[in-house]
């Protein structure tokens, strides 16, 4: 039994419940040696399947992609006899190090899945992307977005005649999330500060990121990002909630307070990185509503959880700051930074 004090508390509202299979999958089901599991892109394919991308960690610490498939989302799964998509450090030097977790994006008009994932270079992870069809064959477009730059995913539809991506570019003094532009998912500008990390005490004091691709809804896009807080013993990694204008993605309409889900299991509390909640993907049921969210945990292995759209939006609701104007411009940073009342 875990100690009273990781015991999760009652007090608070569930967002996400938690799947009663957790872990879902772990390195022991994987039909080669690999060291962990986690943090893998999702998405359903036409035929009601589920396809998670998986990142997986060598004993070297080098990360490739094998996929995953279910028909119910849940168990059954086939996986890949062998590495799906290795690095190819020999015609993409950026991929020195190993490629990392993936988001996958499908463009409904074109017929194709858009994957944006980590290339771990020589100087930093960068931010590359990659088409396919079936997952089976891919084609790279290579870096987007230079080093240092991570945790990016595509919108699944133009604005204009413009391709938008979400990315997270860091420095040695903030790390927050930018929206940027491409005609042909090469040559990318327009960048904008989207969401900034709060300040102070702030459970994402120290870094943001995207998590899993925006998600459409009749009010906005919904946005998952994790936030990073650190303290004497390391750093604690939670997710958030934020929606943004269907036309105008860079105008922020509202930004939860407190975050929605955080470690509280053991098997997100002890792995390779203790403390870690992380999703990179989601698949939304045929009822238009049902959300459902494969994380990374504690590094080590995937879970799912599950909500809906009605309820993530009821949340903000009740637990959101409204936002005015586009991100970044002095006001709104005031009101992203104000404690609330």
């Amino acid at each position: 039994m875990n100690p009273r004090h990781l015991e999760k508390p009652t007090a608070f509202a569930e967002l996400f419940r938690r799947h009663d299979a957790n872990p879902i999958l772990t390195a022991l089901e994987w039909p080669y040696p690999v060291h962990s599991v986690f943090n893998p892109g999702a998405t359903r394919l036409a035929d009601g399947t589920t396809l998670l991308l998986c990142r997986c960690e060598d004993r070297r610490g080098f990360s490739h992609l094998t996929v995953a498939r279910s028909d119910n989302g849940v168990d059954g799964w086939k996986i890949d006899p062998k590495p799906t998509f290795s690095p190819r450090p020999d015609k993409f030097p950026e991929e020195l190090w190993g490629v990392e977790d993936p988001r996958i994006t499908y463009l409904a008009d074109e017929g194709i899945y858009v994957v944006a994932y980590t290339a771990f270079s020589k100087d930093g992870p960068g931010v590359s992307l990659m088409t396919t069809k079936d997952f089976k064959k891919f084609e790279r477009i290579g870096f987007a977005m230079q080093p240092d730059d991570k945790d990016a995913a595509l919108f699944p539809k133009k604005f204009g005649d413009k391709y938008a991506l979400i990315h997270r570019p860091a420095s040695d003094i903030s790390a927050n999330m930018w929206i940027s532009y491409s005609p042909d998912l090469k040559s990318w500008g327009g960048h904008k500060l989207l969401l900034p990390a709060r300040r102070g005490a702030w459970w994402d004091a120290q870094k943001i990121g995207l998590n899993t691709p925006p998600i459409e809804t009749k009010q906005g896009w919904l946005v998952i990002y994790h936030g990073v807080r650190r303290h004497a013993s390391g750093s604690l990694y939670r997710l958030g909630l934020a929606l943004f204008d269907l036309n105008n993605p860079e105008v922020c309409i509202k930004r939860g307070q407190p975050w929605f889900m955080g470690p509280e299991t053991m098997y997100e509390r002890e792995g390779d990185v203790p403390n870690v909640v992380f999703p990179c993907g989601h698949t939304i049921a045929n009822d238009e509503d049902t959300v459902r969210l494969y994380y990374g945990a504690a590094d080590s292995c995937i879970c799912l959880a599950v909500s809906s759209i009605k309820d993530m939006l009821a949340w903000l609701d009740e637990n959101g700051t409204d936002m005015v104007g586009v991100a970044g411009i002095p006001a709104e940073r005031s009101a992203l930074n104000a404690t609330p009342t």
